[in-house]
């Protein structure tokens, strides 16, 4: 319908909102955003579905809307999973070169090796990472194609997730009449669109705080060390803006986003704000120094969760580059500064870089997920379900899952 590049669209289901973005690929695999939709989001709660015509109509609104603007007809989508259910850890493998020298078959045996662990019967492995191989005891190595030895040993990050938390991800999708081409964990995702190279391999801490989770993905030497999802997110600050003031939920979300303050000692201007009754009740008056006393308790907590997994991780002290803040409830004022309070690291903001056509509509930190969905699924495409390239190895879960899905029903 009009366009001649390679058309990709990512689809970021979120608690807050659903969010559809096309791009076109250009011929050196570059980003050209064409088209954006979002719809609000009821049918999830802390980024698992637990509606499944909601989020429905949703997908569909979004994904309409993205196609009106793209000028294209969308029938397949990449999109991302999130969730409490998340969980990581590292593992190593260790296998015998055959003909000493390493070839695809020796990653793939090493890799599996490392994925030979037990795992409950209601979870499925997302994703599976190297950070390093280590070749007859010289570590290091990123990819060990080609080189010489008898010993290969690899050390990977391992992501599991619940099997119906994706099933109905991708349930939602194709009752939308979309076709799911693969799915990738979301805070991995928004690690792709807002860290740079040289922040993964100095050490960073991403935390993605969205509506109902944050998400935290760490790298140390260029690879995944750590990666963790938070069940406390921005809809948390709103609530408690809710309760505490006793104003409905979208007068509260209208406070948190105009006035909103997560560091008390920043507000400088103190006016009073008006805020709407609950049930026809009179309106009352707050100032930001109050509001900024219900938000700072909250924003202190997620940082504290942050830490406390920040600190799982050995080379801790080695995260150079510190933290990088993105999702759309990090751009509340005073989220930096007390991310820098609690962790004690330099922190900055993050938002979608580097890309083209209508990159202004998606240079916010609540699309980070989004595009980082696309440049995901950049890498994946043109290839086999399985294969290594530049040091990491990509496969397509989704076509694993049509095997949980044959398993469940």
């Amino acid at each position: 319908m009009g366009r001649k590049g390679n058309i990709l669209a990512g689809l970021d289901i979120g608690t807050t909102k659903v969010c559809a973005i096309v791009a076109e690929v250009t011929e050196d695999n570059k980003i050209n955003i064409v088209g954006t939709g979002t719809s609000p989001s009821k049918g999830l709660r802390k980024g698992v579905v637990v509606n499944i015509e909601e989020t429905v109509e949703s997908i569909k609104k979004a994904v309409h809307e993205a196609e009106l603007m793209a000028g294209v007809e969308i029938k397949n989508v990449y999109t991302g999973i999130a969730g409490s259910h998340i969980q990581g850890f590292n593992s190593r493998g260790v296998v015998a070169v055959k003909n000493q020298e390493v070839i695809m078959a020796d990653i793939e045996r090493a890799v599996e090796a490392a994925k030979a662990i037990a795992i409950p019967p209601d979870r499925e492995i997302l994703h599976v990472i190297p950070q390093e191989f280590i070749i007859d005891g010289q570590d290091g190595i990123k990819n060990p194609l080609g080189i010489s030895g008898v010993r290969l040993e690899v050390l990977v990050h391992i992501i599991t997730g619940a099997i119906t938390s994706a099933q109905n991800i991708v349930k939602s999708v194709n009752k939308a009449g979309l076709e799911v081409m693969d799915i990738i964990l979301q805070p991995l995702a928004s690690s792709e669109a807002v860290l740079t190279s040289d922040e993964k391999e100095l050490g960073v801490a991403l935390i993605d705080i969205g509506g109902g989770t944050t998400d935290l993905a760490i790298f140390v030497n260029g690879a995944v060390s750590h990666t963790a999802v938070i069940g406390i997110g921005g809809n948390h600050l709103t609530n408690d803006i809710a309760v505490g003031v006793r104003t409905p939920s979208a007068e509260a979300e209208r406070l948190k986003i105009k006035y909103g303050c997560a560091l008390r000692s920043l507000v400088r201007e103190n006016g009073a704000i008006e805020v709407q009754g609950v049930g026809g009740r009179p309106p009352r008056l707050l100032t930001r120094h109050e509001l900024a006393d219900i938000l700072e308790p909250r924003a202190e907590e997620i940082f504290a969760f942050a830490t406390r997994e920040i600190k799982k991780v050995k080379q801790a002290e080695m995260l150079s580059s510190g933290i990088v803040l993105t999702g759309g409830s990090s751009v509340m004022e005073g989220m930096v500064d007390i991310a820098e309070k609690i962790t004690g690291m330099p922190a900055r903001k993050g938002a979608p870089a580097n890309i083209g056509g209508l990159a202004d509509n998606v240079s916010h930190p609540m699309y980070a997920t989004g595009v980082g969905i696309l440049i995901y699924a950049i890498q994946q495409q043109g290839t086999e379900d399985r294969r290594f390239r530049n040091g990491r190895l990509f496969e397509n879960i989704y076509y694993r899952m049509r095997g949980w899905f044959r398993e469940f029903f």
